[in-house]
């Protein structure tokens, strides 16, 4: 089969279109026929060798995947094969940027089959890190306000929807580029980052502040008289320490997101419902992952990107 792999980590140019041996399930495990491989920023983190996660060189990247299961391993319960499934894959090890993935079947859950298959692939771990970040680390609650800052990219995009949904007050920032989105999103406000003083803009305490872009230590810092005694701040930026302030009783946390087979589940509920829309800015062929990993690393990359194992 066809796959990408760097064996040495690096620039862009490590990454490998070849041919690899097909894998084969084990116990516990499911064979995948790829439909589509999201690309995430940790993907050229690990690739680049600056993320530490554990992997194993050669690597194949692409941890976000949909797909057909097409060969169970011994003692697979409740997915078979012809099955359409998308998951959230350990990030230690290969993903899904080849022609065939192996998976904890644990880890897969049904698509859904409102939209393509490929673009499946977009869901997982971005919007699990949005409800984990809202709900798990927060506890947003309608009637709450709350602060997203940096709305613009994938995570935010579920964010907003997530928390428009639960019935929060929803202050957005985003660029020009992507305030429309934004908005169409759920947003209530939105603020352009570009031209705006967000401690200006927002005039009322928030409840929460959710910080999803990148951003120094003391800019973050300067954002908490925005929330109120009592809140809390939520962070995905892992490379800059979450400010919190005790004299307040204002709490701080970082989120990394963790597999979480039933809250997928109850968002791929979401999308079939038309509750939750999954935002697909273009497809790749697997032939051109190397390209695409130079794009994001000289920031060219906006919205979620599907990498596909055939050429369109």
């Amino acid at each position: 089969m066809k796959a990408v792999r760097f064996h040495e980590t690096g620039a862009a140019d490590v990454l490998r279109y070849e041919d690899v041996e097909q894998p084969v399930p084990g116990a516990g495990d499911v064979l995948i026929r790829v439909a589509g491989a999201a690309y995430n920023p940790a993907d050229g983190g690990m690739r680049g060798g600056f993320l530490p996660i554990p992997i194993s060189l050669p690597h194949v990247p692409g941890y976000d995947v949909s797909g057909t299961v097409v060969a169970t391993g011994e003692g697979v319960a409740g997915v078979a094969n012809g099955d359409a499934v998308v998951g959230f894959l350990p990030m230690t090890g290969d993903g899904g940027a080849a022609e065939f993935v192996v998976a904890p079947a644990a880890s897969v859950v049904s698509a859904p089959t409102s939209i393509p298959l490929a673009e499946a692939a977009g869901i997982p771990s971005v919007a699990l890190t949005a409800s984990q970040a809202l709900f798990d680390a927060a506890g947003l609650a309608s009637g709450q306000r709350i602060v997203i800052n940096g709305a613009g990219g994938p995570v935010g995009g579920y964010a907003v929807q997530l928390a428009a949904r639960a019935g929060a007050y929803v202050i957005a920032t985003a660029s020009p580029r992507s305030a429309a989105a934004v908005a169409a999103r759920g947003a209530d406000e939105v603020i352009d980052h570009t031209t705006t003083n967000l401690l200006d803009a927002v005039t009322e305490p928030v409840d929460v502040l959710l910080n999803l872009a990148p951003i120094t230590a003391a800019a973050f810092a300067a954002l908490l008289p925005l929330v109120r005694d009592g809140g809390i701040v939520v962070s995905t930026t892992p490379t800059v320490a979450t400010p919190g302030d005790e004299t307040r009783g204002v709490r701080a946390e970082t989120i990394f997101v963790q597999p979480d087979a039933a809250t997928l589940t109850a968002l791929v509920d979401l999308v079939d419902r038309g509750e939750l829309t999954v935002d697909i800015a273009r497809r790749v062929p697997l032939s051109r992952l190397a390209e695409l990993h130079r794009e994001a690393d000289e920031g060219r990359v906006h919205g979620k990107v599907i990498v596909v194992p055939t050429e369109e």
